[in-house]
């Protein structure tokens, strides 16, 4: 119970300051729409800004390879409770520090040089203009290439050690850095004002965690001593097949933007856009409750404890996906809506609206999917397997293409984001029957509550549907209005429905809020 209470008060810690992060995020954004619009010059930004983003987000963000592997191995080796990290444990530290810093320059330079071929690859596009336009916004973003996996080290340390607050707070540098910077240009023509801001937001991001990370005991000092280092070999180990396996994912995403610049002008920012939304849930519910959880399954798995894991993994899935379904009805219910509230203005007009809600829909059938493919890839990067995940995205690659070529001519950008969630199936499923080799999850339990949830989903919004469709809104206000009325109304029903089908995480949520209320009354702090 102890452990439960501690990793649901971590959740809601990394909950609130995820929130505060992706809504600087969203107002980033909305900035960005109003005066840029769904427009060459926003395309430009897009395209160019994937190279720096697999860096900064996927090598070094949460659950990404540097961010992993840290946790993957300094959680057996650290108490989170010491006052200082041993010798042995700030040399590996050091050592793993800078063979990354050595690797990313390296990467760096190379795609400053050559920044115009690589996105005149990707870029299936006779516009001259907007490869050029783009590969300029790219050679101004590679700092962001040097900084992200020095950021993930960081991040996964402070993960360790319980210090949940600075790295999922950090990201926020960024987008104010960028809502700074359009004030002050007033949204310059070539948007080169967004691309500075962006490196200046992951410096910051760097500046802010250095001294969180000094503070706990390590100390900076380069080491080269890569021969000979079990400890360093097992990080390798881990981080090589799991940065593959972030750049395959990435290489989706080339595939996406090969496909989309062959529609009209706008689409990458549409597509983009859908995915701003989409994440805006999502990654609440999983940074919450998987970045408390992934140094819980480390450990245990370290322990051979398999029972707990299974628990906790029950526990944890089963949680997000309560809240992940209605959000996934939700968004296919009322997207339109919510991206008309969100970016409708300025230079972002009705149509932009439409590009981006047709593909926010597709878009939404990929939250489950996403949930259970995150949670056991942490299992598998806690049995200290990297290459698993690795293979099995890299077999999706040529899933993706096809899926793109057979789906882009009948549906256009709604094909491109169908596509992501069909494979995030595969992947998902792929991932879940191989597990079964190492731990036995039980996924009857997991099946039998997804099915109550869902079926309890589609009875909640088929009542409410009719609500939406007779309710008229006739401004911004009364739009807004409508919107939360009726979401609000669904997760009330789809909440009577999952008590009536005897969810068990129903019963357990309110049981918890009950005695959090009493407790508050108890010391008079409600009334």
């Amino acid at each position: 119970m102890n452990k439960e209470t501690s990793l649901l008060k971590a959740a809601w810690l990394i909950a609130f300051v995820t929130i505060v992060s992706k809504f600087v995020g969203f107002i980033r954004d909305i900035c960005i729409a109003n005066f840029y619009g769904a427009s060459l010059v926003s395309d430009a930004y897009f395209y160019a800004y994937q190279i720096p983003s697999l860096a900064i987000i996927l090598m070094g963000g949460v659950g990404g390879p540097f961010h992993s592997a840290t946790v993957s191995v300094f959680a057996k080796l650290v108490n989170p409770d010491d006052k200082m990290p041993s010798e042995k444990v700030n040399k590996l530290f050091n050592t793993f520090l800078t063979g990354t810093f050595i690797v990313f320059l390296l990467l760096a330079i190379i795609i400053f040089i050559f920044s115009h071929q690589i996105l005149g690859i990707i870029i299936h596009s006779n516009n001259s203009q907007l490869v050029d336009l783009a590969s300029s916004h790219l050679r101004i973003m590679t700092p962001v290439i040097l900084i992200g996996g020095i950021i993930g080290i960081y991040y996964g340390l402070l993960i360790t050690y319980r210090c949940f607050l600075m790295p999922n707070i950090s990201p926020v540098l960024m987008s104010l850095s960028i809502i700074t910077i359009i004030a002050f240009t007033k949204g310059d023509n070539l948007g080169i004002g967004l691309a500075i801001a962006t490196s200046i937001g992951a410096v910051l991001q760097f500046l802010v965690q250095a001294p969180a990370v000094r503070k706990l005991g390590f100390k900076l000092k380069p080491n080269f001593n890569f021969k000979n280092n079990p400890e360093f070999k097992n990080l390798i180990e881990l981080v090589f097949p799991a940065a593959l396996s972030s750049t395959i994912g990435q290489i989706y995403v080339y595939v996406d933007m090969f496909f989309a610049s062959q529609l009209r002008e706008g689409a990458w920012t549409s597509i983009g856009y859908a995915n701003r939304v989409f994440q805006f849930p999502v990654g609440i519910l999983v940074t919450a409750f998987l970045v408390p959880l992934f140094p819980l399954f480390s450990k245990l798995v370290g322990e051979k404890k398999y029972d707990e894991v299974k628990y906790y993994f029950h526990k944890g899935v089963g949680l997000l996906n309560f809240i992940a379904i209605p959000i996934m009805f939700g968004i296919i219910l009322l997207a339109q809506d919510i991206v008309q509230i969100v970016f409708q203005r300025g230079k972002f007009d009705t149509e932009a609206t439409f590009m981006v809600a047709q593909a926010l829909t597709f878009l939404s059938f990929a939250i489950v999917p996403y949930v259970f493919r995150d949670s056991v890839t942490r299992i598998f990067y806690s049995f200290n397997d990297s290459k698993t995940p690795f293979l099995v995205a890299l077999s999706s690659i040529i899933m993706k293409f096809i899926l793109n070529t057979l789906f882009i001519h009948k549906l256009g950008i709604a094909a491109i984001t169908l596509s992501t969630s069909l494979v995030t199936l595969i992947n998902a499923s792929l991932l879940g029957i191989i597990l079964l080799k190492r731990i036995n999850l039980d996924y009857k339990i997991y099946f039998k509550n997804l099915i109550k949830m869902i079926f309890a989903a589609i009875l909640a919004f088929s009542l409410n549907l009719f609500v939406y469709k007779y309710w008229i809104a006739g401004n911004w206000i009364m739009l807004l209005v409508k919107t939360i009325s009726v979401f609000a109304l669904c997760m009330g029903t789809y909440i009577i429905f999952a008590l009536i089908f005897k969810i068990e995480y129903v019963g357990e949520l309110i049981g918890r809020l009950k005695e959090y209320i009493k407790r508050k009354l108890h010391r008079g702090e409600i009334k």
